[in-house]
């Protein structure tokens, strides 16, 4: 096999079911392909999920597989895994005490990889480091805080303790999410704000780039006053500003091109180019086989920069060995789950 065909391709697909089909194989196996993303209807039981990402990985080795699993509301996996908290219980936590709303963040991301390490999935795509404007319901409680700079130090904790379990952070959604209204799962959500005004939601990822963020997520906002185009699709917000101005060298995820805010730029096809020319190196593709396969031939596997950058974010994922010993016998998980237990015991009470 050549270097090209060994190397993650661009594109993170999903599978069908609980275990793999043939096409399955044949798609994760593709050189357009680097990574995968798994869903609640891929999920039985721990025991389950594990053979299924071993499969994945016999199908296609150097695969990185990711699941949505940021706590709260958006956790793809809940039966047998910890019901972590929305990160809004963590940000309560700062404002009353700091100290203990780090050492709370640093634990539930260390709790979040380790569940999922358990079960061979590298991401958890988080933490989320909208602000909280009180306004978008798409992000809501899944943010830490409204106020810039405890995100930012919020998400750097969590980032740490996603590292300590072998994992890795996906800050999102550059340049900030949380003022608009509108959900970019359904349609394009605009943003009149202008670059000075949209400092402070921006602000936790020039923090977190000075402390080496392994990657982040794109938008699919509009923002008139700095670009026509979404940031997800466009060179000016992760060229010019993200990688020029902010000197991000990490990997930059699209968000999924079969969402409602991306349809609003061409088809399929369309959607892609523009997001490589942009910047990309990853395209999520997800709940629609037929366009994944249909972008297999049309996605671009040669660009050498991009390629590194997701090795690196591999490289970074490198799978720590599991402890022969079951994790309920952990010491560390044991204080974890206790300590998210007191934080849902405060949030549902209103402290």
């Amino acid at each position: 096999m050549s270097e090209t065909l060994q190397r993650p391709g661009p594109l993170m697909v999903d599978v069908s079911g609980t275990a793999l089909s043939r096409e399955d194989e044949q798609l994760l196996a593709h050189p357009a392909v680097g990574s995968a993303i798994i869903f609640t209807r891929n999920y039985e039981d721990p025991a389950q999920l594990a053979e299924l990402t071993a499969a994945m990985r016999r199908a296609r080795p150097n695969l990185l597989i990711v699941a949505d699993q940021e706590g709260g509301r958006v956790q793809r996996f809940r039966d047998h895994f910890t019901r972590v908290v929305p990160m809004r219980a963590i940000g309560a936590l700062a404002a009353r005490d700091q100290a203990a709303g780090l050492h709370a963040a640093r634990e539930i991301g260390w709790l979040l990889a380790t569940e999922l390490a358990q079960v061979g999935v590298d991401m958890p795509l988080a933490p989320v480091v909208d602000l909280d404007y009180g306004a978008s319901t798409v992000i809501g409680d899944r943010a830490f805080s409204g106020d810039a700079a405890t995100v930012g130090a919020l998400a750097q904790a969590l980032g740490e303790g996603l590292r300590d379990a072998g994992s890795a952070s996906t800050a999102k959604h550059f340049p900030g999410h949380g003022y608009v209204v509108a959900d970019s799962h359904a349609e394009l959500p605009v943003d009149e704000r202008d670059r000075t005004d949209l400092a402070e939601d921006m602000a936790p990822y020039g923090a977190l780039i000075k402390h080496g963020l392994d990657s982040l997520m794109m938008a699919h906002v509009r923002y008139p006053a700095v670009d026509d185009l979404p940031a997800s699709l466009s060179p000016r917000w992760i060229n010019e500003i993200l990688r020029g101005d902010y000197g991000f060298d990490g990997c930059v995820f699209c968000d999924d091109l079969s969402m409602g805010g991306a349809a609003a730029i061409g088809d399929f096809a369309e959607r892609a180019r523009r997001a490589q020319q942009a910047g990309c190196d990853y395209l999520p593709i997800c709940n629609d086989r037929a366009a994944a396969l249909a972008l297999l031939d049309v996605v671009r596997i040669d660009d050498d920069a991009s390629a590194a950058r997701r090795q690196a974010l591999h490289t970074r994922c490198g799978r720590l060995e599991q402890p022969a010993r079951p994790l309920a016998e952990n010491a560390r998980w044991q204080n974890a789950v206790a300590l998210n237990a007191q934080l849902a015991d405060g949030y549902n009470d209103g402290r």
